[in-house]
């Protein structure tokens, strides 16, 4: 496996000041990097996606040229300005330098290709990012795994969005292989089923719409005991010891990432199997 140890430094730019005490930078820069982003500055987001074909590199090139890149915080870097400020500023996408073909041992990938990609998944989340360019990358291995034909690790930093944002707009990035003018087919989602979501009709009778209209009562119930024992947990009380729990010190020891395909009924199992909190 080849790293590379880049610069993580933000960019500085010193330029002469412009009309009404703002540089000639400044005028050009777009808007300040939020607190929030500036709290998460050592934090990537990885995804793992798979496709059953194998890699097709100029569409996937022109994809991302033509959906991705154009979204402003896709196409910005971030620059320190007068007092320090964190700002984005608008550059150059040169979408090849964000598309990276990692060089694996042969023997690895012949022996176990899903360990191969495992390792180096986990591999990302200690490597700086290039700071003189956007901050978001497209790992691809084009080889078979146990689950994929072809596999995409994307690591984006998190000031660009949380994992859900992130993910959805990758979502909406894509498009149908049969028609390129339509988004993918996805499955319906799941039909709620419980007496909440279930409108009693004018003809089901005044206990029918009592009914309903107490499940709700419940809910806030429910909404109201979840608020209090949150912020009771926050000032005294502590949580129930449990497997996921992290023990004393934890967080100095080297942690790593493992891919693994759970079904959400087996994590509701073990959920209540452990009697954690929902």
């Amino acid at each position: 496996m080849e790293a590379t140890t880049l610069r993580k430094r933000p960019l500085s730019i010193k330029t002469a000041a412009g009309r009404e005490g703002r540089t000639a930078a400044e005028a050009e820069l777009g808007e300040p990097v939020s607190p929030s982003a500036r709290l998460v500055e050592d934090f990537y987001i990885i995804v793992l996606m798979g496709a059953s074909t194998p890699l097709n590199l100029p569409a996937l090139r022109a994809g991302i040229e033509a959906q991705l890149a154009r979204y402003p915080h896709f196409r910005s870097i971030q620059v320190t300005v007068k007092d320090g400020e964190l700002r984005w500023a608008p550059t150059t996408v040169n979408v090849e330098n964000h598309l990276i073909r990692p060089t694996l041992d042969p023997a690895a990938v012949a022996a176990n290709p899903d360990k191969a990609v495992e390792d180096y998944v986990a591999s990302l989340s200690t490597l700086p990012m290039d700071r003189s360019q956007p901050l978001w990358e497209f790992h691809l291995f084009d080889f078979p795994t146990s689950e994929a034909t072809s596999t995409a690790a994307i690591r984006v930093h998190h000031s660009l969005g949380d994992g859900m944002s992130l993910l959805t707009l990758l979502m909406a990035c894509t498009r149908s292989a049969a028609d390129p003018t339509r988004l993918p087919a996805m499955p319906p989602l799941p039909s709620r089923t419980g007496a909440i979501y279930q409108r009693p009709r004018p003809s089901a009778g005044v206990l029918a719409y009592l009914l309903w209209v107490w499940s709700f009562v419940v809910l806030a119930w429910h909404t109201v005991v979840d608020v209090v024992g949150f912020f009771a947990t926050i000032l005294f009380l502590k949580d129930p010891h449990t497997l996921f729990k992290r023990v004393n010190h934890a967080e100095t020891q080297r942690k790593r990432i493992v891919h693994r395909r759970l079904s959400l009924d087996d994590v509701k199992f073990v959920k209540n199997a452990m009697k954690c909190d929902s």
